[in-house]
């Protein structure tokens, strides 16, 4: 071949090359193109679906409480890859996407195998599918399975790659796989096959939840057991093929039952939850300063209790944190789904009478006022308040006791009596004072009955009386979210030494049958024909209040607090398993025998003077009722100030109290003094025929 020719030929190949260069570069640009045009025709990628999960509500620890449908009726839970048993992340990993670490998107060496089986079979048969590409089928379903879907999961695997990190994809796979029926997501799949959360699964449950997102409704293990049972065992073997599991545990996993039925889903304080997502519908995550496991504890107690006390009946229980308000657990009904006891309606909210549950407090405010004392002797007698008349429970009367028994039998006699000294309205008023809404009837002023329960609370109010009382007389506000600040200011409803007296008496209270008393402080309550038994106890650190009865208020003869809520007041307090610690004794306490109290204070008199009598009636002349006093209160200081007291009428000699602790027993003259000390102050004067009277005053110290 002649030079010429040579140089011919090279120059004619080089221009086939040249040729064939700029074609496939045209073909490339134009696939380029067309690539973009599709990529714009599809669209910004669509996350709506991904938005779109259940709420869930979650105690003190965050354990799963109650989960709730989505708008779309699927369970769809919150779940991030470390709440994952990592032995499922593993197998999910090495058997559906090796390279998922590696790759953008799209596999190139899974997407040939894909292209051969098309080739081999003339349809998509498997495999091709990174977990990123099976997101991205998930956020934009398609039914078919065709090679235009298939190109469709591609451009959005490259965008949600750029989008997202890694373990942000795998979230989404762990949210959005399905798992048949309305379960999507591993977590929501876990808790209705296996009954609990994904965090620990044996090999077995990890490897059914592997196999089940490639058919969820083929595979269903409540509906195709052992469609289902043949795909777990295939990925197990898949597994010891390669060496992701010993043989050994995958020969024993394969021996393990697959479920051939769902679970329901958790269901814990489920009034609670239901309140917490009414109030903030918007939150996907609610956490409640509920405890799961007392929680679960005082559910069971509920309804074991209940089913002994007959049919139709429901009971509630509240437990609270005294120091914080918190509500560690709220029992609302002795089952949720039970039709025939109303579950669904929240006993623990609902208005009702409660009995003799409010007599502790009437003589609170009695210690505070000087009116009485734990040893003081009252007349348990027939008595009659115009057309009133009260019976004690048992329709028996006691004579003379002290304050401190008549308490701890509840007889009902000396509360009307004392509570007639105090005045309805002041009860009333005080009780309001803190927060605490009473219900009494409209067509009628309030009166003595009040004392007996004549009116209507809720349980859940009641447990913060008297939490109030183990706080030294502050009354807390509910605290039902974790992390909600607490309230800068509580509602005092009595001074400490009051509320330590009743404290001191109530746990001396007789204990139900088989019961160890001296323990827990108590009161029972058992309201007017039998509707409503109530119990309510607590020692220093916690309160747990306690209500049974029929829901729609119906009478159930034989329903008595000591008998009825009681014994479930005292199991639940075992059940919590808490060590029981008293309440301290706050300074101030008059420890006496009623021979040892001042004479004021030895038995309890009318504030009534006798007919005909010229004694005018005892009052307090100085300081006046809500003053505001500002004076030198420093306790540093070499000459601190003493607040000037002076009484007007009754009859020498007189007791005067600050705050329920004496400063001045039987003192002849009116006035006297006391070494004052910054805040509020409750002034009392008793005088020998043990007329009293009290004022409020504030104390500021000089700048």
């Amino acid at each position: 071949m002649t030079l010429r020719s040579r140089v011919s030929t090279w120059v004619s190949r080089h221009r086939r090359l040249a040729g064939l260069a700029a074609s496939l570069a045209g073909v490339t640009l134009a696939l380029a193109a067309a690539l973009a045009l599709y990529v714009q025709s599809l669209g910004p990628l669509d996350l709506a679906v991904a938005e779109g999960r259940s709420s869930v509500v979650l105690d003190r620890n965050g354990r799963l409480l109650r989960p709730y449908l989505t708008d779309a009726g699927r369970w769809r839970l919150p779940v991030e890859p470390e709440d994952v048993d990592p032995r499922f992340l593993d197998l999910l990993i090495a058997l559906e996407d090796r390279r998922f670490y590696d790759h953008r998107g799209v596999d190139p060496l899974a997407l040939g195998r894909a292209a051969i089986q098309i080739v081999r079979h003339g349809r998509v048969v498997s495999g091709g599918s990174t977990l990123t590409m099976q997101v991205a089928r998930l956020l934009e379903p398609r039914g078919a399975r065709t090679l235009s879907a298939k190109l469709r999961q591609m451009v959005r695997a490259v965008q949600l790659e750029r989008r997202f990190s890694k373990a942000e994809i795998l979230t989404l796979y762990l949210r959005l796989a399905p798992y048949g029926g309305n379960l999507e997501g591993v977590r929501a799949a876990s808790l209705s096959y296996f009954g609990r959360e994904p965090k620990r699964l044996s090999i077995a449950e990890a490897a059914l939840l592997v196999a089940l997102p490639q058919a969820p409704e083929a595979r269903r293990p409540d509906r195709a057991p052992q469609a289902a049972l043949k795909a777990r065992d295939r990925v197990l073997e898949r597994a010891a093929e390669r060496k992701l599991i010993p043989a050994s545990d995958a020969a024993i996993a394969r021996n393990e039952p697959v479920p051939v039925a769902r679970r329901p889903v958790p269901m814990l304080a489920a009034h609670a939850a239901d309140a917490a997502v009414a109030a903030r519908p918007a939150e996907r995550v609610h956490r409640l300063a509920i405890d799961a496991t007392w929680q679960a504890t005082l559910e069971r107690l509920a309804a074991d209790r209940v089913a002994r006390l007959g049919p139709n009946l429901s009971a509630a229980i509240v437990v609270l944190d005294n120091a914080t308000g918190e509500v560690r657990a709220h029992v609302g009904s002795a089952g949720y789904l039970a039709a025939d006891r109303a579950g669904a309606v929240d006993a623990a909210q609902a208005l009702r009478s409660p009995g003799s549950a409010l007599k502790p407090f009437i003589y609170a405010l009695a210690f505070e006022s000087g009116l009485a004392h734990p040893e003081t002797v009252v007349d348990d007698r027939p008595s009659r308040y115009g057309l009133y008349a009260p019976e004690n429970f048992d329709l028996t009367y006691q004579g003379m006791v002290t304050a401190r028994r008549a308490l701890q039998l509840s007889l009902n006699v000396p509360a009307v009596d004392i509570l007639a000294e105090l005045g309805p309205a002041n009860l009333l008023a005080r009780v309001r004072g803190a927060g605490v809404e009473l219900v009494v009837p409209r067509e009628a002023p309030p009166g003595l009955a009040i004392a007996l329960g004549g009116l209507g609370t809720r349980l859940t109010d009641l447990a913060r009386l008297y939490a109030g009382l183990a706080r030294g007389g502050d009354v807390p506000e509910l605290v039902w979210r974790v992390g909600e600040p607490a309230p800068l200011h509580h509602a005092r409803m009595v001074e400490p030494v009051a509320a330590w007296y009743v404290a001191d008496i109530l746990r001396g209270a007789p204990p139900p049958a088989n019961a160890a008393g001296g323990r827990i402080a108590f009161k029972t309550g058992t309201s007017y024909g039998f509707r409503d038994a109530w119990a309510i106890g607590f020692d220093r650190n916690v309160t747990v209040a306690v209500w049974a009865g029929r829901p729609d208020g119906a009478a159930v003869p034989g329903l008595v607090g000591r008998l009825a809520a009681a014994p479930i007041l005292f199991d639940a307090f075992s059940r919590l398993g808490i060590e029981i610690e008293p309440v301290p004794a706050p300074p101030g306490v008059l420890v006496a025998t009623t021979a040892k109290l001042p004479p004021p204070l030895r038995q309890l008199r009318k504030d009534v003077p006798a007919l005909g009598s010229a004694v005018r009636p005892l009052r307090i002349a100085f300081p006046l009722d809500g003053a505001r006093l500002t004076m030198r209160v420093d306790p540093g200081d070499d000459e601190p100030a003493e607040l000037a007291l002076k009484a007007a009428g009754g009859r020498p000699p007189y007791s005067w109290f600050v705050n329920g602790v004496p400063v001045a027993l039987a003192k002849l003259r009116r006035e006297t003094s006391w070494l004052a000390s910054p805040g509020m102050a409750r002034i009392s004067v008793v005088d020998a025929g043990g007329a009293s009277d009290s004022v409020s005053v504030r104390i500021d110290d000089l700048p």
